[in-house]
């Protein structure tokens, strides 16, 4: 089926003025003005004053949920699909994180295949804190070659749940995701929890000074404290990215807080990216590292941090939707997401003026229609 949306404002994440977008099969087949809808079986969309942006990309998501730090009773929830809809999310990639018992690898996958299923775009990072890392196959290389939906490993650094490998065990992790990368025609990274224990960026910056390409070290919460936040800003600097969880804890106000900061700081704007943490686990500890509350990360943080940045900030509304479309798909090699351009994956959202989300869709299907969700997960009906 092919789907015409007409007179809409398209920032694709640029400001194109106001276009017609044509998808076919899953992708964005023409953009211009007066595109006729000759094709058979052609759904019309009339987007009149409307706002068109990417579909959101999260690369850091709980999608069989998280926690598990005061027991079993405390496992976080596994995602639904209305809960991404919802918040304009057509792109994610799912993470596991402290519990390396009772969440397995093989489940992340299963997961992520059946959000695939469902009608979104998803991709996985193998392990989880752990370092020896958990995998599949037994091995991070043959992980990245076997399943195409494995884009590199993920690990905790710097926090009192992680495993504390060494610098060079961390290169030697690094150099292997790089081959494996390579062998399977990927970039591989690893996607680094950042906990706020110091050092972890000093081991960063040690590696980079050997000679090891900075593109490969990816770590995620960098808003959380502030000496974590300055370290990561130096890091971006130096070339690298950081990734500003607005689901959890934040050194600032808000985490549009934190991306101004950073700009301000003189970070390359397309090196700075927002995710969830949705579904995670928010264990609050005191100073004995016992656990006295837990939350669960909310999967609507990229949308409503990215609308403070544009009413409160003031910032261009092709400039404030980079950070959760263009920069992510940009920084993990998969250059078809978080655009609007011939070629790319047919995701969008639609936006009245009030900036209220009002239509989603994910690779050419109609997921919200007119603020209404019309297409959820196999057991939300």
């Amino acid at each position: 089926m092919a789907l015409l949306i007409k007179n809409a404002h398209v920032f694709s994440p640029k400001d194109q003025g106001v276009q017609d977008v044509l998808m076919v099969a899953e992708k964005v087949v023409a953009i211009g003005k007066d595109l006729p809808s000759t094709l058979p079986d052609t759904e019309v969309i009339d987007a009149k004053g409307q706002i068109m942006t990417p579909g959101f990309f999260d690369q850091h998501i709980h999608v069989t949920g998280g926690g598990g730090e005061g027991g079993p009773v405390t496992r976080t929830p596994e995602i639904m699909l209305s809960e991404l809809v919802a918040s304009g999310t057509t792109s994610v990639v799912g993470v596991s994180g402290t519990d390396f018992v009772t969440r397995s690898i093989e489940n992340l996958l299963a997961k992520v295949r059946a959000l695939k299923s469902e009608g979104v775009s998803a991709w996985m990072y193998t392990s989880n804190y752990k370092f020896p890392p958990t995998t599949l196959s037994g091995s991070v290389s043959q992980d990245m070659f076997l399943v195409p939906e494995c884009l590199g490993v993920k690990i905790a650094l710097g926090d009192h749940r992680s495993s504390f490998p060494t610098v060079q065990e961390v290169l030697a992790l690094l150099a292997e995701i790089r081959v494996g990368g390579m062998i399977a025609g990927k970039t591989g990274f690893l996607h680094i929890h950042t906990g706020n224990i110091p050092g972890s960026f000093d081991m960063y910056k040690e590696i980079v000074s050997r000679g090891f390409p900075i593109k490969h070290i990816r770590p995620t919460h960098c808003g959380r404290i502030r000496h974590v936040f300055d370290a990561a800003v130096e890091f971006a600097k130096a070339g690298g990215y950081m990734d500003i969880t607005t689901g959890a804890s934040c050194c600032f106000d808000h985490p549009a807080e934190a991306v101004m900061a950073a700009l301000d700081a003189g970070v390359d704007p397309t090196h700075i990216t927002l995710s969830t943490d949705g579904h995670g686990s928010v264990p609050r500890f005191n100073d004995k590292g016992e656990m006295i509350g837990l939350g669960v990360g909310g999967v609507a943080g990229n949308l409503t941090e990215v609308k403070r940045l544009i009413a409160e900030h003031h910032m261009p509304i092709e400039d404030a939707i980079t950070f959760i479309s263009s920069n992510v798909g940009a920084a993990l090699g998969l250059p078809d997401q978080g655009v609007i351009e011939v070629g790319s994956c047919a995701n969008a959202c639609l936006f009245n003026d009030a900036m209220e989300l009002t239509t989603v869709v994910s690779r050419n299907h109609v997921m919200m229609r007119n603020g209404e969700i019309v297409q959820k997960g196999t057991f939300e009906y």
